[in-house]
């Protein structure tokens, strides 16, 4: 079965890594998912939560895991045993198209191949560790180390950043004169007070030099790394977790993507060739399952599957370019259609190039959005539950992206090392029209502090006006502040 449909999957022009299917029973499937898809991780109490929540949701039957996957060379694919024939096609079918993603994508390009080793790697050092400094000890400040863990450039991989040198890094000891004839020059330019200005900007210069980062730094994790007080173990634990955070991000980043392009192909591969007649009613009956979109919520299966489908209507019809964008008759755009037949070389570029941000702030159109009815959503106090708020494309549009950016998280950026030359930590959020959640910031505080052992603050915006959150250990304290626009 696998052979024949990896066969019908190639002839569609998916490409693939080899893969390697695992069938496991549900006790076991719900083990390797706690462990994000890896056969071991190191040992922390949260995995352990997180098999407890499958098991329940499973005996309850409220949930049920069909397949998982990692992005891996070869891949590793897990099959749940006593699923229905057409459930295991579908999940093969589903799995092709998930690898030949992860070999594409261009997000998934820097992530390491071999994590199975890395993970293996990580559990044994950890372990070694707990061994050595006691398990309590340890598994603390994993704790910590977790509460942090979303504080990387989940872009670094992909964006050179470092600081293009700049003009005014050059030697620079010209002070600006005023223009004066040659025996007034003494005058009008006093030799004391151009030497004072040359003082003035060396001093400048100096101070900006010892300030560290010299720019701000979004990878607050590799900022740690680099200059907090930590014992080696303590080192190692840290990497770990940054590590790991880093292989799952692109998975993050492209969940809309990737759901959508895999829930493409097994639909295509399925109806066209692999389902046999009597399989048809148990297909259809398992994708409106996964297909299903509660009120309010956002199914990344539908909705990446719906606008792919939509790119390549477009593309095959050519209802794209600048005589598409500038037609405003209905009854033309309605009925346009120049069978260019160019819908499937454009939904592969699709995949090669773009994550979840870009895929909709460029082909979430209007059409798109009415056909699928979507809609914005707030939280009315009055009601207490979350309402439609608007239907305006706009709108609707805007808060989809906003909620994708950074995947969903804040910016927060090191902007000193060295603030108030107290050795104290200085963050900043970069505000973006969403003010952060305070319990959640002050929690994240306090994890700083234990990690950096020194007071940590945070530059804010609250309720359009500028703070300072201050964590000294366990005490918390605010303050205004001059937030810069």
């Amino acid at each position: 079965m696998q052979e024949a449909i990896e066969g019908h999957a190639r002839d569609f022009g998916l490409e693939f890594f080899p893969i390697i299917y695992e069938v496991l029973d549900y006790k076991t499937m719900n083990e390797v998912a706690a462990y994000g898809g890896f056969p071991i991780r190191y040992p922390h109490w949260r995995f352990g939560m997180d098999y407890e929540q499958l098991a329940k949701g499973y005996e309850w039957g409220l949930q049920k895991i069909y397949e998982m996957v990692i992005n891996t060379n070869p891949a590793y694919a897990y099959l749940l045993e006593g699923n229905s024939l057409v459930d295991q096609k579908i999940v093969m079918a589903h799995v092709c198209a998930h690898v030949d993603f992860f070999k594409h994508n261009y997000y998934f390009g820097k992530t390491n191949r071999k994590m199975i080793d890395g993970m293996a790697n990580h559990a044994a050092l950890v372990r070694r560790h707990m061994e050595r400094h006691g398990g309590d000890l340890v598994e603390d400040f994993i704790d910590t180390c977790l509460s942090l863990e979303n504080l990387i450039d989940p872009m670094s991989p992909y964006i050179a950043r470092a600081r293009e040198p700049r003009p005014d890094d050059e030697p620079d000891d010209d002070v600006p004169r005023l223009r004066a004839k040659q025996y007034m020059d003494k005058f009008i330019n006093p030799p004391e007070y151009l030497e004072a200005q040359r003082k003035k900007k060396e001093d400048e210069k100096k101070k900006a030099r010892r300030r560290f980062p010299e720019e701000p730094q979004r990878d607050v994790l590799a900022f740690l790394l680099a200059h907090a007080p930590l014992e080696p173990w303590q080192r190692d634990v840290l990497e770990v977790v940054r590590s790991e955070a880093y292989y799952f991000a692109p998975q993050a980043m492209t969940k809309i993507m990737n759901e959508g392009w895999a829930t493409y192909w097994h639909s295509k591969i399925m109806t066209e060739r692999a389902l046999t007649t009597a399989e048809i009613i148990d297909y259809a009956d398992a994708c409106s399952g996964v297909l299903a979109t509660a009120p309010g919520r956002l199914n990344p299966y539908k909705l990446g599957v719906e606008l792919f489908r939509h790119i390549e209507q477009r593309w095959n019809k050519g209802q794209f370019g600048k005589d598409w964008d500038e037609c405003d008759r209905l009854d033309v755009k309605r009925d346009w259609d120049r069978r260019l037949g160019l819908g499937q070389r454009k939904i592969f570029e699709v995949r090669r190039l773009h994550n979840d941000i870009t895929f909709l702030d460029e082909f979430f159109t209007f059409d798109f959005c009415v056909e699928q009815k979507f809609y914005s959503v707030g939280y009315n106090e009055k009601s207490s539950s979350y309402e439609i708020q608007s239907r305006e494309f706009a709108k609707v549009k805007e808060q989809l992206l906003r909620s994708l950016t950074n995947r969903g998280q804040p910016f927060i950026y090191v902007e000193d090392g060295n603030y108030d030359n107290k050795a104290e930590l200085l963050l900043r959020h970069r505000h973006d029209g969403v003010d952060l959640d305070l319990g959640q910031a002050k929690d994240t505080l306090r994890a700083l502090a234990r990690v950096w052992t020194r007071p940590v603050n945070l530059l804010t915006r609250v309720d359009g006006k500028g703070k300072v959150l201050r964590c000294d250990g366990d005490t918390l304290t605010e303050k205004s502040a001059e937030y810069p626009g």
